[in-house]
C-alpha cells in the first residue's frame, strides 16, 4: 500500500480528528454548537502542537495559548479544565488513532512476513501524517507527572509488543530465523521513532515516507532471514532463497 492509499483509507484530516474528540468530551466541553467546537478545537490544537514543538508544552502558558489562537481565556476553558485537560485529550485522542489505524492494517490472518510489512507501513504512514503529534508524545514524555508518564510508557510498550508478536509468531513458524523477538521489536521499533524525531535529516536526504518504509522492511527481513546465524557462519539453506522463502517474501542472504 502507497502512502497516498493510506491517507485517503484513513481520512485523518484534522478536523475529523477534532470530531472525534469533541464526541468523546462531550460532558466536559461546554460549547455544544458542534461546528463551532470543531472549528476552534482545530485552531487549539493546531497551536498546541506549534507551541509545543518549539518552545516544550512544559513552557507554554495558557496565555501563550490564548494569543496564538486568538481566543479569549475564557473561551480556552470552555474546552478544557487546564492544561493538563488538555494534554489529556491530545493524549488519548492519538492513543486511540494509533490502536485503531495498526488494528484496522494488520491482517491477523495473513502470514508473519506479510503482517510485519503491514505493520511497518501503517505506523510509518501514520506517523507522516500525524507527525507533530508523534514528535510532541515523545519529546514531552520526560516532563510528564508519574501517572501520565506510566500511560506514556504504556503507549510504547503497545506498539512494541504488535511487532514482537508478529516476529514470535515468525519465529514459531519458520518464516523466520531464531531470535529475541522483544529486542528485535525494541529494534524496529527505535527505526520507525528515527523517521518522526528526525525528520530534517531525511527531507535534506529527499527520502519520502515510501522509499524509508521499503528500505525498512528490506533491513528487517534481511535481517530476520539470517537471525541468530553467526558471524562467518552460513544459513541452513546454504544462503540460497527456497521457494517457501521467495513466496513469504523474507530476503534472506548468506
Amino acid at each position: 500500500m502507497r502512502y497516498a492509499d493510506f491517507k485517503n483509507r484513513v481520512g485523518l484530516s484534522r478536523e475529523a480528528i477534532c470530531a472525534e474528540i469533541f464526541a468523546e468530551n462531550r460532558e466536559s466541553i461546554r460549547i455544544k454548537k458542534r461546528a463551532l467546537a470543531v472549528r476552534n478545537l482545530v485552531t487549539i490544537f493546531d497551536a498546541t502542537l506549534a507551541l509545543a514543538n518549539e518552545r516544550g508544552f512544559h513552557a507554554m502558558s495558557l496565555r501563550d495559548l490564548g494569543r496564538a489562537t486568538g481566543l479569549s481565556m475564557g473561551a480556552l476553558y470552555s474546552y478544557f479544565s487546564g492544561k493538563e485537560g488538555l494534554l489529556d485529550m491530545i493524549q488519548e485522542q492519538g492513543a486511540r488513532i494509533v490502536a485503531r489505524v495498526l488494528s484496522e492494517h494488520i491482517d491477523a490472518a495473513a502470514p508473519p512476513a506479510e503482517r510485519l510489512r503491514q505493520a511497518v507501513r501503517a505506523h510509518l504512514y501514520l506517523s507522516e501524517s500525524l507527525q507533530p503529534w508523534f514528535y510532541f508524545s515523545y519529546m514531552e514524555a520526560r516532563y510528564l507527572d508519574r501517572a501520565r508518564r506510566g500511560r506514556a510508557i504504556e503507549g510504547e510498550l503497545y506498539t512494541e509488543a504488535i511487532f514482537a508478536g508478529i516476529i514470535g509468531d515468525g519465529v514459531s513458524d519458520g518464516s523466520f530465523a531464531p531470535t529475541d523477538p522483544l529486542l528485535a521489536a525494541s529494534l524496529v521499533k527505535a527505526l520507525l521513532q528515527d523517521w518522526y524525531l528526525k525528520r530534517w535529516k531525511y527531507t535534506s536526504r529527499r527520502v519520502s515516507v515510501e522509499g524509508y518504509s521499503d528500505f525498512i522492511i528490506e533491513f528487517i527481513e534481511a535481517y530476520l532471514g539470517r537471525a541468530g546465524t553467526r558471524p562467518g557462519e552460513k544459513q541452513r539453506d546454504g544462503g540460497k532463497r527456497n521457494g517457501s522463502d521467495r513466496r513469504r517474501g523474507i530476503r534472506a542472504r548468506g
